[in-house]
């Protein structure tokens, strides 16, 4: 390949002859602009990842391989930027793409000003970028956006201008290729240590009171009235002035006469029948003598 650099539109391609290339994020910092990452997915022929090692961020800035990493952001005279590096001619022949994307969790890409994606040969030090391309937002709305891929073509590589946008950041990038994410840990960024979770008060209360002694007259919380207020009585005290039926049926109620359940105790205040036996005919009864006018001569 020639050291002429090409100025990429989106959707246009461009052979390369580097064995091993350096794609390099270049953004222009400032107020109100959100960081931004750098990161790789390894696809297959089906156009998804072969295991979750093949995504390449922050959080897992080296494939087992070793053939495609992450490099350390750097400051430059002209902005920030973030690097992914990838050795194309030892990749297993089942990679056959390398999509490089940038993600911005904390504000959408609207804010992110002058983004750029450089491809460089990896062999040269200080040459020339092979390829630049100035990635801008299709909505403003995106959060992660994939800048450019290198992918197969014959015997050789070749990379694509992109710039496709997702409003799902990160996390939404790396589903839409088969990876399994954990949303809290795409979302933390290692560079920055969490702020402090400060407490939240604890509610005021007012003190309790304090329980009663053993030996005190006071008693648990349901045996007593509250003062004032005529409480209505336990189930087994009756409500005096008022007749109540017993729950014993043994137990008259007392005003009211009841019957009585047992046949040889008589209901007091009433008379009750005789016995059967008091009505029985004495055997040793006599009358008494008539008179002789009765009797016959």
């Amino acid at each position: 390949m020639t050291g002429m650099t090409h100025a990429m539109l989106k959707g246009s391609n461009v052979p390369l002859d580097a064995t091993a290339v350096r794609a390099v994020l270049r953004w222009t910092p400032g107020a109100g602009v959100p960081d931004v990452d750098a990161s790789a997915l390894l696809l297959g022929t089906s156009g998804r990842v072969r295991s979750d090692e093949d995504f390449v961020f922050y959080n897992q800035p080296r494939h087992p391989s070793g053939l495609v990493r992450r490099l350390p952001k750097r400051s430059v005279p002209d902005g920030l930027t973030d690097t992914i590096e990838a050795d194309l001619s030892a990749l297993d022949p089942s990679v056959d793409q390398v999509v490089i994307a940038a993600s911005c969790d904390e504000e959408a890409f609207e804010r992110v000003r002058d983004l750029r994606i450089s491809l460089y040969d990896a062999a040269s030090a200080d040459g020339d970028p092979l390829a630049v391309f100035d990635v801008r937002a299709e909505t403003g709305e995106e959060t992660a956006i994939i800048c450019g891929e290198l992918y197969r073509r014959g015997d050789g590589w070749k990379f694509r201008a992109v710039a496709q946008g997702y409003p799902t950041g990160l996390v939404g990038l790396a589903t839409a290729f088969g990876i399994s994410v954990d949303e809290a840990e795409a979302a933390a960024e290692p560079e920055s240590s969490a702020a402090p979770v400060t407490p939240a008060p604890e509610p005021f209360a007012l003190p309790a009171p304090s329980a009663p002694e053993p030996d005190s007259q006071a008693t648990v919380q349901h045996q007593q009235p509250a003062y004032g207020y005529p409480q209505p009585a336990a189930a087994s005290q009756p409500a005096y002035g008022y007749p109540q039926p017993s729950p014993d049926p043994q137990q008259p109620a007392y005003g009211y006469p009841q019957p009585s359940p047992d046949p040889q105790q008589p209901a007091y205040g009433y008379p009750q029948p005789a016995a059967g036996a008091a009505h029985a005919a004495d055997p040793n009864f006599v009358l008494p003598p008539q008179g002789p006018q009765f009797l016959r001569s």
